[in-house]
């Protein structure tokens, strides 16, 4: 694993996990990196990277879904890359998942498994009802702000 000090959300950037308040680990569809930033701090940094912050974009989305907490974010527009916190985003312990590389998900018990594209697997420790909701609401963004763009 390939430890780095800077990260920016890519098309291949499947999930960004917490390690330690200052570690996260960066799942993308072929290699697995240890990042020294929070999982936050990634989401932020590339939102900036990509033309605006975390906050701006946080509030695209509250506008855009007329909702206010655990909510997905568009990271860049281009690409479509939209991301969502398993967890509020004001802890920790918040997993940051690719809507666009998520191939299939189940329920295992009380917790979930998420299949990415390249058939790698995360479990978490998240209700089956949870994760289906935030999948739930990273497709309705992208699909307002599809129709935003083509009307």
């Amino acid at each position: 694993m390939q430890r780095m000090d800077c990260y920016y959300i890519n098309r291949g950037t499947c999930a960004i996990i917490p390690i330690d308040k200052d570690v996260s680990e960066v799942i993308e569809l072929d290699c697995t990196y240890t990042v020294n930033k929070s999982s936050k701090d990634i989401i932020d940094e590339s939102c900036k990277y990509y033309g605006c912050s975390y906050h701006g974009r946080l509030e695209g989305t509250k506008r855009v879904l007329n909702m206010n907490y655990k909510l997905p974010i568009m990271v860049e527009d281009y690409n479509n890359l939209i991301f969502f916190p398993t967890s509020s985003p004001r802890f920790g312990e918040c997993i940051w998942i690719s809507l666009n590389n998520i191939k299939n998900y189940e329920k295992i018990n009380s917790c979930s498994k998420l299949i990415f594209t390249s058939d790698v697997e995360l479990r978490l420790e998240m209700s089956y009802y949870s994760l289906e909701n935030q999948i739930f609401r990273a497709t309705m963004l992208d699909s307002m702000l599809r129709k935003r763009r083509n009307s």
